[in-house]
């Protein structure tokens, strides 16, 4: 029992959860919006998903390679996706670039790139330095006193 803590104790602040991201929030996937800014402070990761909503029939989602992108070109192989809400998951790491295949939409900045991160190597926490007050380290701590309360129960019950 000591060892199922010990385990989820070293593992749990690695794990993270998939995330499902709506390209353009509220806006969804239009003409004439800044996706640049959109991925400003997202970091996307294998096993995440990217959702492209939009009025059917008013748009699509093209996959194609940086050159494509930057040409606003619809690749010459592989059909557009066209459900108006199309899920693309994200299975493997690299760059990553989307576009609007109906005329003129691409050039009106429809059309995404994302970097997407394995996401096995997390950044290492910051030191928590006595200047910097209890409140920058107090994530860290709440989790280091949770698992010390679930050690603290299962040591009554096994003594």
């Amino acid at each position: 029992m000591i060892a199922v803590v010990a385990a989820l104790a070293v593992l749990a602040p690695t794990m993270v959860s998939a995330k499902q991201y709506v390209v353009g929030d509220g806006k969804g996937w239009t003409k004439d919006f800044d996706y640049t800014t959109w991925t400003a402070g997202k970091q996307f990761f294998v096993g995440d998903s990217l959702v492209f909503n939009y009025a059917q029939g008013s748009h699509n989602v093209f996959k194609v390679n940086g050159t494509d992108f930057l040409q606003c070109s619809k690749p010459l192989v592989g059909a557009p996706l066209t459900t108006g809400s199309d899920e693309i998951p994200l299975k493997t790491t690299g760059r990553k670039w989307y576009i609007c295949g109906v005329s003129g939409h691409c050039a009106s900045g429809q059309k995404l790139v994302i970097t997407v991160s394995d996401g096995s190597a997390a950044p290492a926490p910051t030191p928590v330095s006595p200047s910097t007050g209890a409140a920058s380290g107090s994530i860290i701590n709440a989790g280091a006193a949770a698992v010390m309360v679930v050690v603290g129960v299962l040591g009554m019950f096994m003594f």
